[in-house]
C-alpha cells in the first residue's frame, strides 16, 4: 500500500487547507530521522495534501537527541508541536490511571488524536490502540 492510499480518509470530503488529520508518534519521529523512505512519502504526501501533522511536544522530547538529527528538525518544521498545558496533562493522566498504564508519551498522541479525530502515524500502534480503546474510541493508524 502507498503513501497516498494509507492516508486516505474515510470519506473524500474537501477541507480547507492546513487542515488537520494526523498525530506523528515517536515511531515516526525516529523514522524520518533514519531517514525511512516509507515515512518520507507519508509526510511527503501530507504536506501535499496541505495537512498539518500535530506532533506532542513530549514526542520531541523522546525521539530528539542531538542538534545533528538534521532531517527530524527540518520535518518538523512542516509541523505543529504542541505543548501540554495542565488541562491536557490532567487528561493524559486520567487515560493512563483508567487504564493502569504509565505511558505519557503514548497518552499524549492518544488524547491528542482524539481530540483532532486524527490518525496516528506510528511504528508500533498496539498501545496505542488499547489506549483509545479504554477511553471509548477506535483508533485509525497509519503503520510506517
Amino acid at each position: 500500500m502507498g503513501a497516498a492510499d494509507a492516508l486516505r480518509g474515510r470519506a473524500n470530503r474537501p477541507t480547507p487547507p492546513q487542515r488537520v488529520n494526523v498525530v506523528y508518534d515517536a515511531g515516526a519521529l525516529i523514522a524520518i530521522d533514519r531517514r525511512s523512505d516509507r515515512m518520507r512519502a507519508v509526510h511527503a504526501e501530507l504536506v501535499r495534501r496541505d495537512c498539518l501533522p500535530l506532533v506532542p511536544a513530549i514526542v520531541v522530547a523522546q525521539a530528539s537527541r542531538s542538534s545533528k538529527q538534521v532531517a527530524l528538525r527540518m520535518m518538523l518544521r512542516g509541523c505543529k508541536v504542541v505543548p501540554v498545558d495542565l488541562e491536557w496533562a490532567h487528561r493524559i493522566g486520567a487515560l493512563l490511571g483508567r487504564a493502569g498504564k504509565s505511558d505519557v508519551v503514548d497518552a499524549a498522541v492518544v488524547t491528542l488524536a482524539l481530540r483532532h479525530a486524527a490518525r496516528v502515524v506510528s511504528s508500533d500502534p498496539g498501545d496505542l490502540i488499547a489506549l483509545a480503546q479504554v477511553a471509548g474510541h477506535d483508533l485509525s493508524v497509519v503503520l510506517i
